[in-house]
């Protein structure tokens, strides 16, 4: 397809970079052969339509016509007839349009997974053809505890080294849409990855089972993990309902059903509540680790390990992941490795 492409003179009047970034677009939309090679004979329109990706991407990212028309400068029917384009060449309307709000549509949310993959190829050709260090926005999304303990002290130094790199951090403790929220790369605890999206193995996650001497005065010491069931126990907001689970010294898997009158989704509250001697909590490890130096909690049934979770990033595209995308999962891998 490419060297049907160089064939045909427009070719000639294309830099090396746009031609690239055409040709990837192409094969992004998946674009048919014959609508191509009509399109290209339309002289101007290849770069017409990258743009109207560039343009839709910021509709997308604003929320709105006239937000994109101020952020990129352009006139506000300049932005729609990008916009008129984009849907032209789906063949489908891409959003929905009223007086109050722009609301994609199921077609929009596919092209626009297409679109922001075009974005980071046009950002990597960028680079190598300038061999400029790693820019742009990385926007990443992770929990209340994930920022502070584990992604927070791997931003500093990361972008003193690529100081053309702009970091956004999304803390939400609920998962959130790679594509609905604009989101490079997300990072999460757990033992099940999503599906729908590409998965990298950070580290590891382990917890840790602990009270205060004050509760543990007044309610006595579990032996077991079965007696737990008996305490208040303090737990995620997002696990209610569930079970902790363990393994014992022998290897054999243990899940009591716990339950109590307080939980939160920010593992730093449960930290607080259990020093407060409001019952037993299981928090990860770096979470409680100060406070069991310090004697203000004391660690419960050490012969019994609490289930061990993954941390792993998410992310949209294994063969379009940006350079930045790319570099800051490494440094995310390093970082956790010094800090486990």
């Amino acid at each position: 397809m490419q060297a049907l492409l160089l064939a045909h003179p427009l070719a000639l009047y294309l830099s090396a970079h746009h031609r690239a970034l055409f040709y990837g677009f192409c094969y992004l939309i998946e674009f048919p052969q014959s609508e191509m090679l009509s399109f290209i004979n339309r002289t101007g329109d290849e770069m017409d339509r990258v743009t109207a990706a560039a343009v839709f991407n910021r509709i997308c990212e604003l929320g709105s016509l006239s937000a994109a028309s101020r952020a990129l400068g352009i006139s506000r029917p300049m932005v729609s007839r990008y916009l008129e384009e984009m849907e032209k060449w789906a063949g489908t309307r891409l959003l929905h349009r009223s007086s109050r709000r722009l609301t994609i549509t199921p077609a929009g949310e596919a092209i626009l997974l297409r679109t922001r993959q075009l974005a980071r190829l046009s950002e990597e050709i960028e680079q190598e053809s300038t061999q400029a260090m790693p820019a742009g926005t990385l926007r990443i999304a992770c929990a209340h505890f994930t920022a502070t303990h584990l992604v927070g002290p791997a931003i500093p130094d990361f972008l003193s080294r690529y100081p053309a790199l702009r970091i956004e951090l999304e803390i939400n403790n609920q998962p959130v849409s790679l594509i609905g929220e604009r989101i490079d790369l997300a990072i999460r605890i757990t033992d099940a990855p999503e599906p729908g999206a590409i998965a990298r193995r950070l580290g590891e996650c382990r917890s840790v089972l602990c009270a205060s001497p004050g509760y543990l005065a007044k309610q006595g010491t579990p032996q077991t993990p079965e007696a737990l069931s008996s305490h208040n126990c303090l737990y995620y907001s997002r696990f209610a309902g569930q079970s902790w689970h363990f393994t014992a010294p022998q290897g054999e898997k243990i899940a009591v059903a716990v339950r109590g009158n307080f939980s939160a989704g920010i593992s730093s509250l449960l930290c607080d509540a259990a020093i407060a001697d409001c019952g037993v909590a299981m928090v990860p490890e770096q979470e409680a680790r100060s406070s069991l130096a310090s004697g203000k909690l004391v660690q419960l049934l050490p012969d019994y390990r609490p289930q061990t979770l993954g941390i792993w990033g998410l992310y949209l595209s294994r063969e379009h992941q940006s350079a930045a995308l790319r570099l800051f999962l490494d440094e995310l891998y390093k970082s956790i490795a010094q800090i486990s």
